[in-house]
C-alpha cells in the first residue's frame, strides 16, 4: 500500500495510469478489478473525475512474493529507500541475481533479506551490474514501480554513470561510443564489437589524466553485457586490469569498474532523485 498526491490540476486517475506512468494494459485492468485505488479514507474514486493539485489517493493491491531466498542477514549497503524502491551498492565479486537454486548469496538474495526484514515479500532489480563491477544498483519494491522503471530505462530517463581508470590517454576529453555488440563466438563469456550485434551507446569523458593512464566517467544509453569494457578495449583503451579485453595483469588480478551514480525523476514522489555511491 503507498499514497500519491496529485501534482497537476485536473488530473484523473485514468490519466496518471494510462499517460503519465504508462502502465500496461494488463496492469491498469487489474487495478480496475481489484477496486486497487481510493481515497485516503478508503472511500471509492471515480477513474475519470478530475483531481486538484495536492489530493491524496491511495494504492491498496496484493503484491507477490519474489523467488529470492534471503540470506541469514543483509550484508549490503543500502543506500537510498523509499516506499517504491531502494538502491544498494553491490559489492565487487558478487553477481546480482542468481543463475539457479544453489546461488543464493547474490546481491539480490541479500536484498531480500532486508525486504523481509521490513515484513515485505517483493524486490526485483530494474538493471544489472557484471559481478566484477561495483557500485549502485536499483531495485523496485511493487510490481508499479518495476513496470515505470523498467520503461525509464529503455527510455533512457535512468541516468547511469559509471568511472573507470583505463590503459592510455584517450585523445578527446569527451566522446560517444556508438558500436553494436554481440557475442565473440570463440569465448563463452566474451563480447566484441560486430556489425549485427545489439545497438549500443556509451558516452564518456575524461576526468583526470596520469603518464600511462586516465580516469574516465562514463554513462550508458544501453545495457549490454561487458557494455563498457567491450567499447572501451574497442578504441585502444581497455580498463586497467581487465585482461579478457587486452588489457595488461595488474597485481590485484582484476580490473576496477564502479557504478558512481543514479539519476532519475521518481514517478511516484515527483522529484529528482541523485544518488552517489561512496564507496
Amino acid at each position: 500500500m503507498f499514497h500519491y498526491e496529485i501534482n497537476t490540476n485536473n488530473l484523473t486517475v485514468e490519466d496518471l495510469l494510462r499517460n503519465h506512468w504508462r502502465l500496461g494494459k494488463k496492469i491498469v485492468h487489474e487495478l480496475r478489478m481489484a477496486k486497487a485505488i481510493t481515497t485516503i479514507d478508503g472511500e471509492p474514486i471515480q477513474w475519470n473525475d478530475p483531481l486538484q493539485v495536492g489530493t491524496i489517493i491511495k494504492f491498496t493491491f496484493p503484491i507477490p512474493t519474489s523467488n529470492y531466498q534471503p540470506t541469514p542477514v543483509c550484508a549490503i549497503d543500502v543506500v537510498y529507500e523509499d516506499d517504491h524502491c531502494l538502491i544498494v551498492s553491490k559489492p565487487k565479486g558478487m553477481s546480482t541475481h542468481p543463475n539457479d537454486a544453489r546461488d543464493t548469496h547474490t546481491c539480490m538474495n541479500h536484498v531480500m533479506a532486508h525486504i523481509k526484514e521490513q515484513g515485505g515479500t517483493y524486490a526485483e532489480h530494474v538493471h544489472r551490474l557484471d559481478k566484477g563491477t561495483q557500485g549502485l544498483l536499483l531495485v523496485a519494491k511493487h510490481p508499479l514501480a518495476k513496470s515505470i522503471f523498467d520503461r525509464m530505462i529503455e527510455e533512457k530517463s535512468i541516468i547511469r554513470t559509471y568511472a573507470a581508470e583505463v590503459q592510455g590517454n584517450l585523445r578527446s576529453s569527451s566522446g560517444t561510443i556508438s558500436e553494436g555488440i554481440g557475442k565473440d563466438r570463440h569465448h563463452a563469456t566474451r563480447r566484441v564489437v560486430s556489425k549485427t550485434g545489439q545497438h549500443a551507446v556509451t558516452h564518456y569523458e575524461v576526468v583526470a589524466r596520469y603518464k600511462s593512464s586516465c580516469v574516465v566517467h562514463l554513462i550508458l544509453e544501453t545495457g549490454r553485457t561487458h557494455q563498457i569494457r567491450v567499447h572501451l578495449a574497442h578504441i585502444g583503451h581497455p580498463i586497467i586490469g581487465d585482461t579478457m579485453y587486452g588489457a595488461r595483469e595488474t597485481a590485484s588480478g582484476d580490473y576496477e569498474l564502479h557504478a558512481i551514480q543514479l539519476e532519475f525523476e521518481h514517478p511516484f514522489l515527483n522529484k529528482t532523485i541523485v544518488v552517489k555511491d561512496q564507496q
